[in-house]
C-alpha cells in the first residue's frame, strides 16, 4: 500500500514538473493594448498592469521573449515618468538580456538607455548606447529610425565638442536621408555643436532653422538665448530665456532660461535678481537630486554591462515515470539552482549598495559633516540629506522617527562604526548607543543586523 502511494506522489511531482506553463492571458492583453497605445501616440499608465505583465512575461520569458521586451519597455518608460531610474534602467537592462529578436523594440529600448545616459551627463556611454539603437534599427530595416540613431550619436559628439566627427556623421545623414523632420532635428544637432564650439552666430543661424520647421524644437530656443548671452546681446538672450519659461517647466531648461535672466536681464531691480536667482537655486536642486538618481542607474548599467554573462545549462525535457532517483536528482539540482541564484542576487544587492554609498560620498565629506552636510543645523541637514540620499529623511520622519534616531540612521549609511556614531551624536558606548540602534530598529519593523540593509533599499 506504501509503496503503491509513492509511485503515486512520484508521478504526480514529475508530470507537473513537465507540464506546460499556464499561459498569461492578461499579461499579453496588457502588452497589445500597450503597443496600440504606443503606435497613436499615447502612453499606457496602468501601472499595475505593466508591473504585473512585466513580472508574469519574465517568468515565461523563453516562451515570450518578444513579448517580454514590449513589457520592458513599456514599464521602464513608465517609470522614468514616475522618476524610478534605477527601476526603469533594470527594465530595459532585461529586456537585452532578453533572446528577443524584435530589433526595433530593442533599438527604441537602447535608445532610452542612451537619454538616461545622456541626462546623467555621461556622453560617451550615451554615444555607445545610440551606438547600439542605429544597429538595432539598421538590423530591423528601419532606414529612417536609423538615421536618428546615426543622428543621437553624432549630438553626444557635438556635447564633447568634436567637430569633425560630427560634422562628417551629419554630412553622411543628410547625403543619404531625405525626412524634412529629420533634417530640422539636424540641425538641432548643428546649433548644438557650434554653441559648444563657440561659433555662437553659427548657433544662432542654424537654431534659427530649426525654429521654422512645423514643430519647433524647445532645445531651439535656449541654444539661441545662450549664444545671445555669450555675444553679450542682453535684450535678445532675455527674450528667448522668457519664451522658455512660457513655453515650458521642465528644470533643465527653466535652470538654464533663469541663469540667463539673472545675468542678462538689465531691466530688473536688486530684488527681482535675487528672486530670479532664488527660483533659479530650486530648480537646480531638482536638477541636482535627478541626476544623482540618474547616476545610480547608469552605474548599474555599467555594472551590468561589465558583467561577463555566463552559458546558462540547458536541461532535456523528458518525462520520467516511476523513477525515484531521478526525481531526487532533479529535487538536488533545483535546491542547488535556487541557492547559487540566491547567492547571485545577494552579491549584486551588495555591489548595489556600494554603488549608492559611493554615489553619497561623493557629495558627503564623512569627516567633515559640518560643512558638507550642515550637520549642526537639523532643518539644513535634512534638505541636504534628502537630495542626497534620495528623500530618505522624510521618508523615516514619516515613519515616527524622532531627529536622534534619524541621525543615527544618516551616520550608519555613511559607514560610521558604532563608537563613532557614539561620540559624533554624543551618546554612551556601548550600551547607550546599542539601545539607541534597536529602538530605531524596532521603529522601522527590522532587526538591528539588517538595519542597514533596510536603510540603503529605502534609498
Amino acid at each position: 500500500m506504501i509503496k503503491n502511494h509513492i509511485i503515486v506522489w512520484v508521478l504526480a511531482v514529475v508530470l507537473s514538473a513537465c507540464a506546460a506553463p499556464k499561459t498569461p492571458e492578461e499579461a499579453l492583453r496588457t502588452v497589445t493594448e500597450a503597443d496600440s497605445l504606443w503606435l497613436s501616440g499615447w502612453s499606457y499608465t496602468d501601472s499595475l498592469s505593466l508591473a504585473h505583465a512585466y513580472e508574469e512575461l519574465g517568468e515565461q520569458r523563453t516562451r515570450y521573449p518578444d513579448e517580454f521586451a514590449h513589457a520592458c519597455y513599456h514599464y521602464g518608460r513608465l517609470l522614468r515618468t514616475q522618476d524610478d531610474p534605477v527601476s526603469a534602467m533594470q527594465a530595459f537592462i532585461n529586456a537585452t538580456r532578453s533572446s528577443s529578436t524584435d530589433f526595433h523594440i530593442l533599438g527604441r529600448i537602447y535608445s532610452n538607455m542612451g537619454d538616461m545616459c545622456h541626462r546623467a551627463e555621461e556622453f560617451q556611454l550615451s554615444y555607445d548606447m545610440f551606438e547600439k539603437s542605429a544597429d538595432m534599427y539598421l538590423r530591423n530595416g528601419d532606414t529612417l529610425f536609423y538615421y536618428y540613431g546615426l543622428n543621437n550619436m553624432a549630438f553626444e559628439m557635438a556635447e564633447q565638442g568634436k567637430k569633425e566627427e560630427t560634422l562628417a556623421l551629419l554630412d553622411e545623414i543628410e547625403t543619404n536621408a531625405n525626412s524634412r523632420d529629420l533634417i530640422s532635428v539636424l540641425l538641432e544637432t548643428k546649433a548644438e555643436l557650434y554653441l559648444k564650439c563657440k561659433q555662437y552666430d553659427s548657433t544662432i543661424i542654424y537654431a534659427h532653422c530649426a525654429l521654422s520647421g512645423e514643430n519647433p524644437p524647445l532645445v531651439s530656443y535656449i541654444q539661441i538665448a545662450q549664444a545671445f548671452s555669450y555675444l553679450g546681446e542682453r535684450d535678445s538672450a532675455t527674450y528667448y530665456a522668457n519664451i522658455v519659461l512660457a513655453k515650458t517647466d521642465e528644470p533643465y531648461f527653466v535652470n538654464n532660461a533663469l541663469y540667463i535672466l539673472t545675468n542678462d536681464d538689465a531691466t530688473k531691480d536688486a530684488d527681482a535678481i535675487r528672486e530670479t536667482a532664488a527660483d533659479r537655486a530650486d530648480a537646480q536642486k531638482i536638477i541636482e537630486s535627478k541626476r544623482a538618481r540618474l547616476a545610480q542607474a547608469v552605474q548599474w548599467m555599467e555594472l551590468d554591462l561589465n558583467r561577463v554573462p555566463k552559458k546558462k545549462p540547458v536541461y532535456p525535457i523528458v518525462i520520467v515515470a516511476c523513477a525515484l532517483s531521478v526525481v531526487v536528482i532533479m529535487v538536488v539540482r533545483n535546491r542547488k539552482r535556487k541557492h547559487q541564484m540566491q547567492n547571485q542576487i545577494l552579491s549584486i544587492h551588495n555591489k548595489h549598495a556600494e554603488e549608492i554609498v559611493a554615489s553619497i560620498k561623493k557629495h558627503i565629506d564623512v569627516n567633515d559633516l559640518n560643512n558638507t552636510l550642515h550637520w549642526k543645523n537639523y532643518t539644513s541637514m535634512k534638505s541636504d540629506a534628502d537630495l542626497y540620499m534620495g528623500g530618505m529623511v522624510s521618508k523615516l520622519e514619516a515613519k515616527g522617527l524622532n531627529e536622534t534616531e534619524i541621525r543615527f540612521c544618516i551616520l550608519t549609511v555613511l559607514d560610521f562604526p558604532l563608537k563613532r556614531i557614539a561620540d559624533t551624536i554624543h551618546y554612551s558606548y556601548p550600551s547607550g548607543i546599542k539601545t539607541l540602534k534597536k529602538r530605531t530598529s524596532d521603529k522601522l519593523k527590522t532587526t538591528p543586523t539588517e538595519l542597514k540593509s533596510y536603510l540603503l533599499h529605502e534609498l
